[in-house]
């Protein structure tokens, strides 16, 4: 992106001139304050790579929130739409002046991103927009590899860690980590009347939406929870067997595997009580942890 096409965009966004890179900075702290893990993780990335990084975990954090901002599901399938046409602009050429979209476009040029994943992830957005929980695990998995594990797929491309073992090892830890954050958000989501439990693990814990929603029966949501991580944890075991042959330019993507194991094993140690308010890890602990298996380039 030229300094005047930067320039632009900042003065749409802001109503005044913006210094040079100001969209990549913007991009950068709006990851940092609204996908914290997935920052720490970007910052381990070259600094020819990080900005991508950034410009796609802020496109991606942009459109997770989008049942969060509009009051009714049409105004959501618009914002949605709104996304799709900017990627269509991206793609042809014509990307709109826009704080996003501007260095979305210059990561797409750059690194030459497929459109699949962007695709996949904005079309599995239409869920988030419904109330209904997923059917069953394999929905939940769908659900979980369109999201989670598409921006991993486009982050291993930034990175240029493109072979099959990498892009497998990814795909599994997008899986795990989508899983893993929905167990996490079960309180937030709850408090919004909103569900992502699959069905027929509620029905065989003989419980309802409605009881997850007022906290009732808390042991039986445990034995659910606990069947969720049991999967993550196996998505996350088929990653490393992968480990021999992937190389180093793809730990920033698969680091937050780490960080997976932290927050799956608080879960356990709680009895996989969601409102336990030490099942988080520190924001030091994640450094540390992230710092550490970094080092030896490990994930």
């Amino acid at each position: 992106m030229t300094q005047s096409g930067t320039e632009s965009a900042g003065r749409l966004a802001t109503g005044r001139a913006a210094p040079p890179l100001d969209d990549n900075r913007h991009c950068a702290e709006l990851v940092r304050q609204r996908d914290y893990d997935r920052y720490l993780c970007a910052l381990f990335a070259p600094e020819e790579a990080r900005g991508a990084l950034f410009a796609l975990l802020a496109f991606n954090s942009e459109v997770a929130r989008t049942r969060e901002l509009v009051s009714e599901p049409i105004l959501g399938h618009i914002r949605l739409q709104w996304w799709r046409d900017a990627l269509d602009g991206i793609y042809d050429g014509k990307p709109l002046r826009h704080q996003i979209v501007q260095p979305l476009a210059e990561a797409v040029t750059r690194f030459d991103l497929p459109r699949a994943p962007f695709h996949a992830l904005l079309e599995a957005r239409i869920f988030d927009l419904q109330d209904e929980p997923p059917a069953d695990l394999p929905a939940l998995e769908r659900y979980a590899e369109a999201t989670s594990a598409s921006l991993t797929k486009l982050t291993l491309h930034c990175l240029g860690a493109t072979q099959p073992r990498s892009l497998q090892a990814g795909r599994h830890i997008g899986i795990a980590w989508a899983l893993t954050g929905l167990l996490r958000a079960i309180p937030f989501h709850a408090a919004h009347s909103r569900i992502f439990l699959p069905l027929d693990r509620l029905q065989a814990a003989d419980l309802t939406p409605g009881d997850v929603f007022e906290r009732r029966k808390p042991k039986a949501l445990a034995v659910v929870v606990a069947g969720i991580a049991s999967e993550a944890r196996r998505h996350l075991r088929q990653a490393r067997r992968l480990r021999v042959g992937i190389p180093g330019a793809a730990l920033p993507a698969l680091l937050p595997a780490t960080l997976l194991d932290g927050y799956l094993s608080r879960l356990a140690r709680y009895r996989y009580d969601v409102y336990h308010p030490k099942t988080d890890l520190p924001p030091l602990a994640r450094q540390l942890r992230l710092a550490w298996k970094a080092s030896i380039r490990r994930f």
